[in-house]
């Protein structure tokens, strides 16, 4: 895991020198809406196979304003996406995030701006692991729900990258769900030891420490963009140098306007969200969490 930070906390400084562009003055935004399509059938195969059809909407939308030195940075990235292989049982969720972001700067100097950032996670629909049961969830809407709230500063030396840092922030991780916040999902606290009589059960876990994001974006050839976001979050008040990464890149395909292939990773390693063996036992430590989606379909850039 150090290896893996060093790496990526060095990828992230070595890719900024692009040339100067100015933002526009007042306010501009820009989006795209997409809907991704994947499917596979068989007949008399005697190789054996699936039925399937995949299917993946995605909206993403950024709102800017600058006036003087004044900047402030809005962000919306979602998807949703599910695959059936029978339409008579419950389709298989594939892909599913909410992530809004808001940063609001003063210029300090030409390349380094005073901040603050809010930032929220979290999904739109219950989540199961097929593998072992498909009926009782172990996620859904706000469950969990993360929320960051942080003063720092940001470095913007071109508009392809940007590098925020906040030595205090404050994180919530929310589960509301009375099932999962007992079993402790996510790493919120399961029952009060020490009330016996209401069993209250903690839904919220509070961290401070600090934060970092790294956001890279670039055309790398024609038709060709891709983007990265690096999070590094150390909490002050429990093990600050086990440090929580989120990191995720997209790289995007584009045959014409509207037809394109991307393929989308994201990594997650956070100590405090706990893991079970096959034998339900708790696992010390925790896991790093990976996920990819290959994805062909319609995206229509608005403006």
């Amino acid at each position: 895991m150090k290896k893996f930070l060093l790496t990526a906390v060095a990828f992230s400084f070595a890719i900024f020198s692009f040339a100067q562009d100015e933002q526009p003055q007042g306010w501009s935004h820009k989006g795209n809406i997409g809907l991704n399509f994947g499917q596979s059938s068989y007949t008399n195969w005697a190789a054996g196979g699936q039925n399937s059809v995949n299917g993946q909407a995605i909206f993403n939308y950024e709102i800017h304003y600058l006036k003087g030195k004044f900047k402030w940075d809005n962000t919306l990235n979602t998807s949703l996406g599910y695959s059936y292989y029978s339409f008579k049982k419950k389709p298989i969720k594939t892909d599913d995030k909410i992530e809004f972001t808001s940063l609001a700067g003063i210029k300090a100097t030409e390349h380094l701006n005073y901040s603050a950032e809010l930032a929220f996670r979290s999904q739109f629909a219950k989540g199961y692991n097929y593998e072992l049961d498909s009926t009782n969830y172990i996620s859904k809407f706000l469950a969990p729900a993360y929320i960051t709230l942080g003063l720092g500063i940001e470095w913007v030396p071109n508009p392809h990258f940007s590098l925020y840092f906040s030595p205090i922030t404050g994180r919530v991780t929310i589960v509301n769900d009375e099932r999962l916040a007992e079993e402790g999902a996510f790493g919120v606290n399961t029952l009060d030891a020490n009330d016996t009589t209401h069993h209250a059960i903690n839904k919220v876990r509070y961290e401070f420490g600090a934060r970092a994001v790294a956001k890279f974006q670039y055309p790398l050839a024609k038709n060709i963009d891709f983007s990265s976001k690096l999070e590094l979050f150390s909490n002050y008040l429990n093990h600050p140098e086990r440090i929580d990464v989120d990191w995720q890149n997209m790289l995007v395909l584009k045959v014409n306007d509207w037809l394109n292939a991307n393929l989308a990773t994201h990594l997650i390693y956070d100590y405090d969200i706990p893991f079970h063996n096959e034998a339900g036992d708790l696992i010390k430590g925790s896991k790093v969490q990976f996920k990819e989606v290959l994805a062909i379909g319609f995206m229509i850039n608005l403006k």
